[in-house]
């Protein structure tokens, strides 16, 4: 019977039948291609095949068609190496551990991170690469400093969380993790990170230690001010002079400044428009932010904040000699940027996370940028030395 089968459907069955396969047979229409060439007596025979509870004629139905993709759409899930999948696939009892430093949501590690990134690349000599082992330190401690700085905030606002339908699942508001447990694990992630910290020259060691006030006293911003991301720029950007110091022993401040500066109106623009996906619920918890400060306005504030950037950048290229490649990447962010907000739909959340991930394209960008322009610097000594 099998051997007839296999005769009879050559082009079906040439490979091992899977559900899976079935399934994706039966959306696509592969078993369309199939019947045109079999009559109906072997289409019925073929349908009457059992795969566990299930029979063709089953997979020919509509709802068990939609189970199958739902089940399909799982697997592929489960197969992905997302950072939620990856989140996803940890012990469960270390899952709100994880989700407390946001790792399944990495964009604020990169956010944090490619400023660091910027005054690194800056810092190398001519013609060199940026130094690889400060790259992967600043790495870790972004890791590190991101998951403290959420941790803080959660043990902040767990009040406030439990009454945002978004924030409501987040480990402390959800009651996955007590207030204890996110001290103690407060106190790993520090530590850690001071770890880091101390691996650096001691101008770098007092620069960094200085900032731990602004990651405390973040989180507390929202209730007290309406320009809650102007202190979260100086945060998410003192890597812009960490950076620096790291590499060269301390703070180049024409070069350090304006970098400084233009992260700073940066984390304006990205997070302005992540606050306009909160507005309705800020209202109602009590909590302020710039999106409700901007409102309507929103857009112009954005476009000055744009302006502030590109000049902060440009003074900032100017200051350390950086080349022709670097100036098209400040270009083609002010092109990005400008096209970010001019497409803005502030009142779409879905159009205002995407706008707002867009923006850890704008750091690479930058970091590319820097990263030729000073490889061109050493092309542009030797046609120097050669004229």
């Amino acid at each position: 019977m099998n051997m007839m089968l296999l005769r009879k459907f050559p082009i079906c069955l040439s490979r091992p039948i899977t559900i899976n396969r079935l399934c994706l047979q039966f959306f696509h229409g592969s078993w369309d291609s199939c019947s045109h060439k079999y009559d109906q007596s072997h289409k019925a025979s073929f349908s009457n095949i059992k795969f566990g509870h299930l029979t063709i004629n089953n997979l020919l139905n509509r709802k068990t068609r939609v189970s199958c993709s739902t089940y399909i759409n799982e697997r592929r899930r489960h197969l992905s190496f997302s950072a939620a999948a990856i989140v996803g696939s940890m012990p469960k009892n270390v899952q709100p551990y994880l989700k407390l430093m946001r790792l399944d949501k990495p964009i604020g590690t990169w956010l944090l991170y490619l400023p660091c990134t910027w005054s690194i690349s800056l810092a190398a000599e001519p013609g060199s690469f940026p130094d690889l082992h400060m790259l992967a330190l600043f790495g870790t401690g972004a890791v590190l400093m991101r998951g403290a700085g959420c941790t803080i905030n959660d043990m902040w606002d767990k009040d406030f969380d439990k009454k945002v339908q978004r924030t409501a699942s987040r480990p402390i508001a959800a009651g996955d993790i007590s207030q204890f447990q996110s001290l103690v694990f407060l106190g790993g992630q520090l530590s850690l990170a001071l770890s880091v910290l101390l691996s650096l020259n001691y101008y770098s060691i007092a620069l960094g230690a200085a900032s731990l006030s602004l990651v405390v006293s973040y989180p507390l911003m929202k209730r007290i001010t309406y320009w809650p991301q102007l202190v979260l720029g100086m945060t998410f950007n003192w890597g812009c002079l960490l950076g620096w110091s790291a590499v060269k022993g301390s703070c180049d401040w024409s070069v350090c400044l304006p970098l400084y500066v233009s992260g700073i109106m940066w984390t304006l623009i990205y997070d302005t428009i992540y606050a306009h996906q909160d507005k309705k619920d800020d209202v109602l918890v009590g909590v302020k932010s710039t999106a409700l400060r901007f409102n309507e306005q929103t857009k112009q504030w954005l476009s000055g904040f744009t302006v502030a950037m590109m000049t902060g950048l440009t003074v900032t290229g100017m200051s350390c000699d950086q080349t022709f490649p670097y100036y098209i990447a400040v270009a083609l962010i002010g092109a990005q940027l400008t096209h970010q907000i001019y497409t803005l739909d502030i009142n779409s959340a879905e159009d205002c996370w995407k706008k707002f991930s867009s923006n850890r394209n704008v750091g690479i960008l930058l970091f590319i940028g820097i990263v030729l322009g000073n490889l061109w610097k050493s092309q542009d000594a030797s046609t120097k030395e050669s004229s």
